[in-house]
């Protein structure tokens, strides 16, 4: 697809992949220069691929969970 850089920087996709991504309405998305190419991902999309990371990296360890570390915080908390 083909997509128009205005000289003041504005970029208009078209509209077909704006509603194919979630972006129909408008939004915001993370630019990343990658060197040779540059990528544009949703928010949606960056958080998926974070959570993935995540998940590779700390896989099912006990207390590796957001909850658990909410839990100890709230605990210690509770203890000062």
């Amino acid at each position: 697809m083909k997509a128009k850089v205005m000289p003041d920087g504005r970029m208009s996709l078209p509209a077909d992949l704006r509603r194919r991504h979630g972006l129909g309405d408008g939004g915001e998305v993370m630019v990343e220069d990658l060197g040779d190419a540059i990528v544009l991902r949703t928010l949606d999309q960056v958080v998926a691929r974070a959570q993935a990371l995540s998940r590779r990296l700390v896989g099912d360890k006990p207390g590796a969970s957001v909850d658990d570390f909410l839990a100890d915080r709230a605990q210690e908390a509770d203890s000062e």
